[in-house]
């Protein structure tokens, strides 16, 4: 199997590429800088320079010969709300249209937790990432014929993984996740068929990762 990450030189993105390459997928990772490629093949990963705000006719050849498309890219935090809406909305959109032009059929998606609740988004301080995250999970639910799972992680950190999770953020003290267990999670849902067309929320718990989903 063969599976691209968009996003792959992320927080999240770098650590899904290292976990998910050592099961022996063959990882293809998605980075926007030339500066990144070494990086990205000490974590055993194949780079490739992947544009997203090209048109998505042209990110079709990205996705030949891959069985699933990750996305986990952002604009991140310095950027402006033009930048948010460009890749973290129009990028992932457009991402949907290659992939299903490429006949691919898995999708997995990296989004938020909170991004269904509108009331909300005004105490995050980033409202329009929110805005920009609810449309694109939207546009992959309702729009597209992929098969689909959507994280919905709460907080990040960068406290080692637990490798557990609470898949019912509503009952947790707090909404904080690992960087390491999100990333743990989309690799095991790669096996899990009926993970698919679901939407997970995660925050730190007690539930085995391997048997969540």
């Amino acid at each position: 199997m063969t599976t691209f990450i968009v996003g792959a030189h992320g927080q999240v993105g770098q650590r899904l590429t290292k976990q998910l390459a050592a099961t022996g997928e063959h990882v293809i990772a998605g980075i926007r800088d030339d500066k990144q490629k070494a990086a990205i093949s000490q974590l055993g990963a194949t780079p490739y320079l992947f544009d997203l705000t090209a048109l998505p006719e042209n990110m079709v050849q990205a996705f030949s010969d891959v069985d699933n498309v990750i996305f986990t890219a952002g604009s991140g935090g310095k950027t402006g709300d033009d930048a948010t809406l460009k890749i973290d909305l129009d990028g992932a959109v457009k991402t949907m249209l290659a992939a299903e032009k490429a006949g691919i059929k898995r999708y997995i998606m990296v989004s938020a937790l909170y991004t269904d609740q509108r009331e909300k988004w005004p105490q995050t301080g980033i409202e329009p990432y929110y805005v920009a995250k609810y449309y694109a999970d939207e546009w992959l639910q309702q729009r597209t014929q992929l098969n689909y799972t959507i994280f919905r992680p709460g907080m990040l950190t960068n406290d080692p993984g637990t490798g557990k999770v609470n898949l019912h953020p509503a009952t947790a003290a707090e909404k904080r996740i690992s960087r390491d267990d999100v990333a743990a999670a989309v690799v095991a849902v790669l096996a899990k068929p009926q993970s698919r067309n679901h939407i997970y929320e995660l925050v730190n718990g007690d539930t085995p990762i391997k048997s969540a989903f």
